[in-house]
């Protein structure tokens, strides 16, 4: 059976995006080897990415783009090549390199991708999915990254969750810029 983790950045008060739903506070910082390696490494195209619409749209007009593909050439190589599940109601095609379009319930959905060969998934950004997806224990892993900032107010990605996750600890690094990457399981 597939994996199915998160890999999302939050701040130090526990937002994913500001108030106006923006996340380019956890955009690349060049002046941290080790962080830029790390996030190379983890878009290395290996798995399939998982999306709600907002957060895919974002992606899309981004990584494909010949100033990501300069600037970043490992991420937006990983990013362009790697299988991608948008989950929306509203889009009316997706048409970013090896992207399939989801328009069922995303629990039901994703139980049904869970179940099918391929390779482990991970969710980036899409906080409603999350919340939705963690509501029904689909989440195997929970990767957070804690960004040395505060917001004051936005959204966090578990907003409309009803009930309490248990979590436990299963690996956690730092990063000389601040940055510290958390990885949680359910208990």
């Amino acid at each position: 059976m597939r994996k199915l983790a998160v890999f999302n950045h939050v701040s130090l008060d526990g937002y994913f995006v500001d108030m106006n739903g923006d996340m380019s506070w956890a955009k690349a910082d060049h002046s941290d080897a080790e962080w830029n390696t790390f996030v190379s490494e983890n878009a290395s195209g290996e798995g399939a990415l998982v999306f709600g619409r907002i957060t895919y749209e974002m992606m899309a007009s981004f990584w494909p783009t010949p100033f990501a593909i300069e600037t970043m050439p490992a991420v937006a190589a990983g990013m362009n090549s790697m299988e991608k599940v948008v989950f929306s109601r509203t889009l009316k095609q997706a048409l970013w390199n090896n992207t399939k379009l989801v328009k069922g319930d995303p629990a039901t959905e994703m139980r049904k991708l869970k179940k099918e060969p391929g390779k482990d998934m991970v969710i980036l950004g899409s906080g409603n999915i999350v919340a939705q997806l963690a509501q029904e224990s689909l989440i195997d892993e929970y990767q957070i990254v804690v960004n040395p900032i505060v917001l004051g107010k936005g959204r966090t990605m578990f907003d409309s969750l009803k009930k309490k996750l248990t979590l436990k600890l299963t690996r956690s690094r730092t990063f000389g810029n601040g940055n510290v990457f958390l990885c949680y399981a359910p208990r």
